[in-house]
């Protein structure tokens, strides 16, 4: 109940600041969303996010650190490791694909803007500053409080496999039908960051790390010139619609994260090192 109140009020404060930017933004719920439409309603959805937080841990005497996320240099070290493995793995496996020739680099727009070092630089900031807020906000909401709440009532499997999927389900709000091909993809990035909370012994630096740099490499890449798809594979090898988590290859990543996450977490490497 209290998980089901919490995005009751999170929503409600959003409501009044959403729907006049909806209407000028010609968009309206479960249809398929444009970047440029979508920017604003979630920077706007997730500056609610930690005010309603706070309320709910207000109410309910529950604290920030209950939730994995205590503001101390550890926090940021796990962060600093999750962005760099996110990085540099989700980079290998666009490599992988540009090498087999399943993608094609793509180093202009048509011709309508020269790919300087500026423009990289510039946009690579944004996107980092982008994928590290989104990052932040779902971490401290789905593997932070809805999980917390979840496997306190029903366990930690159970809490994880739901929490994964309401994660998932609610990228349906933005993406429409074209979101559901993303559906498997993301409901195991949600297992994997889980696991990553699990080997960052609770906190959530490490998922936090892991999902900002998936984001600002997507992200980067879609705002400049890319990877594009070939068309020497099917496209739900490589994404369908252009999104990575909606092909095999996306799908495959995800699970081989898990999976290293669960070793890891079973070994206990994490606290042998500390």
């Amino acid at each position: 109940m209290t998980a089901i109140a919490f995005f009751g009020f999170w929503v409600g404060l959003w409501l009044p600041i959403a729907v006049p930017v909806a209407i000028a933004l010609q968009w309206r719920p479960f249809q398929s969303i444009t970047p440029t439409q979508k920017l604003p309603l979630v920077l706007t959805l997730y500056t609610v996010a930690p005010l309603a937080l706070w309320i709910v841990n207000h109410a309910t005497d529950r604290s920030w650190a209950s939730y994995g996320w205590g503001f101390n240099v550890q926090l940021l070290a796990s962060w600093g490791i999750g962005l760099l493995v996110g990085i540099v793995g989700l980079l290998l496996a666009y490599g992988l694909q540009v090498r087999l020739g399943w993608l094609n680099w793509v180093c202009s727009n048509e011709g309508s803007k020269s790919l300087t070092l500026d423009a990289i630089a510039q946009t690579a900031g944004l996107t980092l500053l982008l994928a590290t807020v989104v990052g932040a906000v779902e971490e401290l909401i789905f593997r932070g409080f809805l999980l917390n709440c979840l496997q306190g009532s029903a366990g930690i499997v159970t809490g994880a496999i739901a929490s994964s999927a309401i994660f998932a389900l609610l990228h349906l709000v933005w993406e429409g039908r074209k979101g559901l091909w993303q559906l498997p993809g993301l409901w195991l990035m949600g297992i994997a960051l889980v696991l990553a909370r699990s080997v960052d012994q609770g906190q959530l630096g490490l998922p936090w790390g892991l999902h900002a740099g998936w984001v600002w490499v997507v992200a980067s890449l879609d705002a400049l010139p890319g990877m594009k798809p070939s068309g020497q594979v099917p496209d739900w090898v490589t994404g369908m619609a252009g999104h990575p988590l909606a092909g095999m290859v996306g799908i495959g990543f995800m699970l081989l994260m898990a999976i290293a996450l669960y070793v890891i977490d079973r070994v206990g490497l994490i606290g042998a090192m500390g």
